[in-house]
């Protein structure tokens, strides 16, 4: 946390001094406080607010951590690079690697899926999210996406965009997307079409790197950052960190492949609470961020 020290402006409240000496010497002094508090007030008003409408300067980032509610197990070699609940309360995973990319919807604690497709093995997949026009699933270097019809899976139209993918979640008006760099992207949900300026997220002031897998839930986004314990909670309008989520507390088996690293957050409707897991892991983790 950065703690911000104001200058201290000397108030003229003292009783009024006999001499005139005293006088002249207290009038420059009272002159310099009402300029100066002027220029602080002045200042304040400029500050540009996020979508809470307080300054991201002033606004230090919550430390949360989860409290672990229920498991289930999921399919072997599971690459996952995506993850959200569809709108009956199954899961949909977007898988990676070429040759073994897929997207399948899951019941919690299922060991096979209820539906799957693959995609072609010149593509490595990346993250998914759902929305009005069908599941969108983005590829890591391709700089391809593909929308796929909700319940079939039948592939609808593909797009294409500049850079890496790498997370994406549905805003409602908009999706956003992460490239693996501290940028979010502001996307049309039915053309894929880039909208606007990007976003910049940064934590105490500083930019944060390698966001992945994206969760947006009620204004803000969730997103996991590639190689670390540490959920972010964002405010996709000002690009400000609001909460640092702690999962080091989940007990998950280390693995000997370095890419088994956490990865995927799916919000469950109508609650507070969410499912997390990583890639390569063998477990889904029901947990609140607390």
């Amino acid at each position: 946390m950065t703690v911000m020290a104001f200058p201290h402006f000397p108030r003229a409240s003292r009783a009024l001094a006999t001499a005139l000496s005293a006088a002249v010497l207290l009038a420059p002094l009272a002159s310099c406080s009402s300029q100066a508090a002027d220029e602080h007030a002045s200042s304040s008003t400029t500050t540009a607010a996020g979508s809470d409408g307080t300054s991201p300067s002033a606004r230090t980032p919550e430390r949360l951590g989860v409290t672990v509610l229920d498991t289930a197990p999921l399919p072997p070699d599971t690459f996952t690079q995506g993850l959200e609940v569809d709108p009956d309360g199954h899961l949909l995973i977007g898988t990676g690697l070429n040759g073994k990319s897929r997207l399948m919807r899951l019941t919690p604690g299922a060991a096979t899926p209820s539906e799957e497709v693959a995609l072609e093995d010149s593509f490595f997949g990346e993250g998914i999210t759902q929305t009005d026009a069908g599941i969108w699933q983005l590829t890591w270097k391709a700089g391809t996406a593909f929308l796929r019809d909700s319940t079939t899976f039948e592939e609808l139209q593909r797009a294409h965009y500049d850079g890496e993918g790498w997370g994406l979640c549905n805003a409602g008006s908009e999706l956003i997307m992460s490239d693996g760099s501290a940028m979010l992207r502001h996307l049309d949900p039915q053309t894929f079409e880039e909208r606007g300026p990007r976003t910049e997220v940064t934590l105490d002031g500083s930019p944060v790197d390698n966001l992945n897998e994206l969760e947006c839930v009620d204004g803000v986004v969730y997103a996991n950052v590639w190689m670390s314990e540490d959920i972010l909670r964002i405010d996709p309008a000002s690009g400000v960190v609001t909460a640092v989520i702690d999962t080091a507390n989940l007990n998950h088996v280390p693995s000997a492949d370095p890419n088994a690293v956490l990865n995927g957050i799916a919000h469950i409707p109508g609650t507070d609470e969410f499912w997390i897991t990583g890639k390569l892991w063998d477990e889904l983790y029901r947990v609140r961020f607390e």
